[in-house]
């Protein structure tokens, strides 16, 4: 399952230290290098200790964590949806991603200029919700032309409930409501899902902020963001992006150390994969043995027939039943014998709702 998540900002609020600290960073370097796919596309490992439990007890031959794409978008100025700065081009990539991380400043610092003058974390947004609000307007205005005067004349079903759609999306973005804000029906959701709508899509913030301030707590910046974002019931990650790119340049082991003297359990950069991770509803099954031990990702209420095709199509195609072991049992007993011992593997059938943490053996006949 590819998942993209665009990275997007203003000039110089630390989007581009962030990017350079995920393009760096590598959890099980050994077995599963960095890949740039593109000059502004890195993909990273999503941190879990239970893949390392998995690895130190099988030894397999491979090891393949599940992966994030993060997309690195260039940075945004007034206009951009006329087509100032890169315009279209930075528009089109971010239809191109399942969530954004809007990275936003929240430090003070004459060594770095702001491009609107000062640091305003709450005004920020606001220039880049305009933008992303005229842009999905003029593509929901193009599309309304072209169909009202069918609606009207045919009065088909499909087509008058596209133009329901669609108005009910304009008049709200109309009033500066970004379309992730609003209510709509299962069938609504279909009907908009070709146009990619960007503000349709999850947000999180990334609040950056001085090294200091991660270890004190929050600014006053922070604070305005995380009222700001509360309301539209968005997530804030604070963190340093400065700090994340000297991180990535550690060893784990290094790594480990330095935040553990800093009182920090996690770094921003591996809250942040999480944060979006969940922000997706997404979770993560396991393959495992002597050969290969895999994390799959899969969205939230999949199947295990559904999920047994994330692997391969002849699996889903020949799914009979799945056996089923959670992580933790294995990790309480230690071995898969001594799980089948204490019954504690189950027979499953095509209906199973997978659950994160599943270690799972598919049974199927192609």
């Amino acid at each position: 399952m590819s998942l993209k998540a665009g990275i997007v900002g203003l000039p110089n609020v630390g989007k581009s230290t962030l990017f350079n600290a995920i393009t760096k960073k590598n959890i099980l370097a050994a077995n599963y290098p960095f890949a740039t796919i593109d000059p502004n596309v890195g993909m990273v490992t999503v941190p879990d200790e239970r893949l390392s439990y998995l690895n130190d007890l099988y030894l397999p031959k491979s090891l393949v964590p599940t992966t994030f794409e993060f997309t690195d978008i260039a940075g945004l100025v007034k206009g951009a949806s006329k087509g100032e700065g890169l315009g279209n081009k930075f528009l089109s990539h971010i239809r191109e991603t399942d969530a954004i991380v809007e990275v936003v400043r929240c430090f003070d610092g004459e060594f770095i200029t702001h491009v609107e003058g000062k640091t305003d974390p709450i005004r920020d947004i606001e220039i880049i919700n305009v933008e992303l609000i005229l842009a999905d307007l003029e593509i929901i205005e193009n599309r309304l032309t072209k169909i009202i005067k069918k609606a009207e004349t045919t009065k088909d079903k499909e087509t008058v409930l596209e133009v329901n759609t669609l108005t009910k999306a304009k008049t709200n973005l109309e009033q500066n409501i970004p379309l992730r804000r609003v209510e709509f029906t299962p069938e609504e959701l279909l009907i908009m899902r070709p146009f990619n709508f960007i503000t349709l899509k999850p947000l999180i913030y990334a609040a950056n902020v001085l090294e200091e301030d991660v270890i004190v707590g929050d600014n006053n910046y922070t604070k305005l963001l995380k009222e700001y974002a509360s309301k539209e019931q968005s997530g804030v990650i604070v963190m340093c992006a400065k700090m994340e790119s000297e991180l990535s340049e550690l060893s784990d082991d290094d790594k480990k150390v330095f935040l553990e003297e800093l009182g920090i359990k996690n770094s921003g950069l591996d809250k942040l994969i999480f944060a979006t991770y969940n922000l997706l509803g997404l979770a993560t099954f396991f393959t495992s043995g002597p050969d290969e031990c895999r994390a799959w990702t899969f969205k939230k209420g999949m199947n295990a027939k559904a999920c047994a095709g994330l692997i391969h199509s002849d699996i889903e195609k020949g799914f009979i039943k799945a056996e089923i072991t959670s992580f933790d049992n294995l990790k309480e007993y230690g071995s898969e014998l001594k799980v089948k011992e204490a019954g504690k593997l189950r027979l499953e059938g095509k209906d199973y709702l997978m659950q994160d943490g599943d270690i799972v053996y598919f049974r199927f006949n192609v």
